[in-house]
């Protein structure tokens, strides 16, 4: 996958925050949405039709929360990298979520950075 386009599957009920989201990727080098979902259920549809690289999913969805959908994404889709974004600081939702599969959690009030770097770790990966 080293240079490859990372596919990304941003999953999020607010839909000025997803679409700020979406403009910024879109915005990167090397990095394209490939679909975006407004709940953790059409997030885990969309992961199984399109097989992205990566999904970037917030904690607190409708139908499916993140955490329940991680596990699920996790257990369909081991090699998928995992970014959970939340707004919620309390450490045992952090916990949970990382017991569930994510490969980080990033608070939204911070994640830009550390996104980027964590995307970029996916296109830098030798093919396996």
């Amino acid at each position: 996958m080293v240079g490859a386009i990372v596919r990304v599957l941003l999953a999020d009920d607010d839909e000025a925050f997803r679409d700020s989201l979406r403009s910024f990727i879109e915005g990167q080098p090397h990095l394209t949405v490939a679909a975006t979902a407004e709940d953790g259920l059409a997030a885990i549809e969309l992961a199984d039709v399109l097989e992205p690289d990566a999904v970037v999913i917030d904690l607190h969805m409708p139908l499916l929360d993140g955490v329940t959908a991680i596990a699920r994404l996790r257990r369909d889709h081991p090699n998928l990298c995992l970014i959970a974004l939340t707004g919620d600081e309390t450490p045992k939702i952090h916990a949970a979520v990382r017991e569930a599969g994510a490969d980080a959690v990033l608070l939204k009030q911070d994640f830009v950075e550390t996104l980027m770097e964590r995307l970029r770790a996916v296109r830098d990966q030798p093919d396996g």
